[in-house]
């Protein structure tokens, strides 16, 4: 009977952390239906980009109140969860704190572990407030109602009560309370539970400690389904960032070659393309759905933490347009998961009629957009939402010919006048006449 909650322990920890792994293969497979892309240069710079922007917080602190919050989050939550190792050596030998036998290392450790999860569970009061009382603006956006909005309070929610039953499972301990060393936050709430019999507070303990390891399997779990996930993808997700100026548009190479082609003299138009030219031909240009976009931009899609920075700083939104880089993200990843879903159901992808172009995000949306970049600046995580933008633009225009009139007409004077206005060459100079 003395090993029963030992075999539970286990049971319950093979179960979250395979049903974790089963999702992250999901996952990968998902990001993996994007086009190929190399991002295998300047492996010095990508690691430093990933341990100043993913590691060191660099761009949060851009915002000062929110920024350092956040770090005391996000730094509190992992440290403090190092005790998870104590935690399951003794749920799987049936040990209590195997490791206060460390003396006063121990003492230190869980005394800046108690420190954090006070400093963590003030700051996520203060979230809370900043999202549901002061209401911040970027919060209360249209692509974030219903499930968005309740998995953001959802999550703080959960890191609420994982911090009060690691306080509580220190503060109702007999014997660490006993030890008096290292309960700086729970030797406070100890006398809180003075007059309780013992058994009564081993009860709690227990219940306490149960609830809190279980907790944890279960938020490790609900980050595939919550935009939590980016705890883990910001790390790929900033070392894969493309390292290239802001601005600076790929070009097709399919079409500089024809470019090339009609610029030299000495090409013939109507020769057949060789084997491998045929092979560089891109099936589509621009992208229309997921599956058009590459692997990095999946990536970003399940990296998005919907913060809303991007969108705060979009001057298109500002000015009351319906684009919102955030939404982009977000439609994005929503499309992919139905891309999943149906491959989870059919075993390959069946067409399903559906696209990310139309469907989830509208024309009207992409030509809002002014290219400034503003959106790629403030991403925490380094997300390019532009580079969707451009490419679903790229679809529209060399697919389907369907750029706005004020573009088409600019085009038209390019290929006309040489220049986007519509005045001849040969009046160019005019307006100096006059």
């Amino acid at each position: 009977m003395a090993l029963i909650p030992n075999i539970v322990f286990a049971i319950a920890l093979v179960l979250g952390i395979g049903f974790f792994v089963h999702n992250l293969r999901k996952l990968i497979r998902n990001i993996r239906i994007g086009k190929p892309i190399d991002r295998s240069d300047n492996k010095k710079k990508r690691w430093g980009n990933m341990i100043r922007i993913a590691l060191g917080q660099q761009k949060m602190v851009v915002r000062p109140v929110a920024g350092m919050l956040h770090i005391l989050v996000y730094l509190g939550f992992v440290i403090i969860n190092i005790e998870m190792l104590e935690i399951v050596i003794d749920g799987l030998l049936g040990t209590h704190r195997i490791f206060s036998s460390l003396g006063s290392f121990y003492t230190v450790l869980i005394g800046a572990f108690e420190v954090l999860a006070l400093l963590v569970l003030i700051s996520v009061i203060v979230f809370w407030i900043r999202r549901n009382i002061i209401r911040l603006q970027r919060f209360w956006k249209p692509e974030m109602k219903g499930w968005p909005k309740n998995d953001g309070n959802l999550i703080l929610y959960f890191e609420m009560v994982l911090m009060v039953l690691f306080l509580v499972m220190n503060a109702t301990d007999v014997s660490f309370q006993q030890m008096g060393s290292g309960n700086i936050i729970s030797g406070i709430m100890a006398p809180w539970f003075s007059g309780l019999p013992e058994t009564t507070l081993h009860l709690i303990e227990r219940t306490a400690w149960w609830m809190h390891i279980l907790g944890v399997l279960v938020f490790l779990n609900y980050l595939y389904y919550s935009k939590h996930l980016h705890i883990i993808l910001a790390f790929p997700n900033t070392y894969f960032a493309s390292l290239g100026p802001k601005g600076q548009m790929d070009n097709l190479e399919a079409v500089t070659k024809e470019v090339k082609l009609m610029l030299d003299p000495n090409a013939d138009p109507f020769a057949a393309p060789s084997g491998d030219e045929q092979a560089e031909m891109p099936e589509k240009f621009g992208a229309s759905d997921v599956s058009d976009l590459n692997w990095v931009q999946l990536l970003s899609a399940y990296t998005c933490t919907e913060c809303g920075r991007c969108t705060s700083e979009c001057p298109a939104n500002q000015t009351g347009k319906k684009l919102s880089p955030r939404k982009i993200m977000m439609d994005t990843r929503d499309r992919l998961e139905e891309v999943g879903r149906n491959i989870d159901n059919n075993g390959t992808f069946v067409a399903d009629n559906k696209s990310l172009l139309g469907d989830y995000i509208s024309r009207e949306e992409l030509w809002a957009c002014t290219s400034c970049n503003a959106c790629v600046e403030a991403c925490p995580v380094s997300i390019n939402p532009l580079s969707i933008i451009l490419d679903m633009r790229r679809y529209l225009v060399m697919e389907q010919s369907a750029a706005p009139t004020e573009l088409n007409n600019m085009m038209t004077n390019i290929e006309n006048n040489g220049a986007p206005w519509p005045y001849n060459q040969m009046d160019r100079l005019n307006w100096k006449n006059e």
